[in-house]
């Protein structure tokens, strides 16, 4: 089964309104226009794509240690998985699916790290609950969100609806600013260059982990030659 596949029978069945989740169709009226909103506005264009350059950046793991990309870039190719959180189930299928595919990763000499907005604590609870090998990084106010052009302000109306759901994201990421990272992922060669992007507005639709599979043995073979 396909990690859309995965994700669209959930989105079914909550939308459905079927437990645990029991959401009235309002709710999901509500997010769909943001979503659409997001489209519209063209964020995901704005966002940084292959051919670019990586923007260096240093990030706290769970535990507190920094890790930056500069230490991860010095063996090998690099794979950055932006989400919006702990919260967020969408997400955490899509990490529990790159967990699956870390061993095709690393046989490409490849890294796999995953950054979001929210605090330590929920990280370690990201790694806690989806069984995660690979990093976790905390991006205080989505700035490096900011940097790759993923990072934009939720509509007060949405926030209300947030509020609403007791889904506290001040609380989840000790930040009041109320943004998130559109979720991405991107392929970055040993040299910094951008080799794959995928960038979605709509936090439902999220690519397959052997998408990048094409650009991380183009890497290998130029790092082999």
């Amino acid at each position: 089964m396909t990690l859309q596949s995965k994700l669209d029978a959930f989105k079914a069945d909550f939308e459905a309104g079927k437990p645990p989740y029991n959401v009235p169709y309002s709710v999901i009226e509500t997010m769909h226009r943001a979503t659409a909103e997001l489209i519209a506005f063209g964020a995901a264009q704005k966002a940084l794509k292959a051919g670019d350059k990586l923007p260096e950046f240093t990030l706290s793991d769970p535990d507190g240690n920094p890790v930056s990309s500069t230490d991860l870039l010095a063996h090998g190719s690099l794979v950055i998985s932006f989400y919006r959180g702990v919260w967020c189930p969408y997400c955490n299928m899509e990490l529990q699916a790159l967990q699956e595919a870390l061993p095709q990763f690393e046989a490409l000499g490849a890294k796999l790290v995953a950054i979001s907005p929210q605090n330590p604590v929920n990280s370690r609870k990201s790694v806690r609950q989806n069984n995660l090998t690979f990093p976790i990084l905390s991006d205080p106010h989505n700035d490096v969100a900011a940097a790759f052009g993923l990072r934009f302000q939720m509509q007060d109306y949405l926030v209300e609806l947030y509020k609403s759901l007791k889904n506290d994201l001040p609380a989840f990421n000790g930040d009041p600013s109320w943004t998130l990272p559109m979720p991405a992922r991107y392929v970055v060669g040993k040299d910094g260059v951008i080799l794959y992007a995928e960038v979605n507005p709509d936090y439902t639709r999220r690519p397959e982990p052997e998408d990048m599979l094409t650009a991380l043995r183009a890497a290998a073979n130029r790092a082999a030659a």
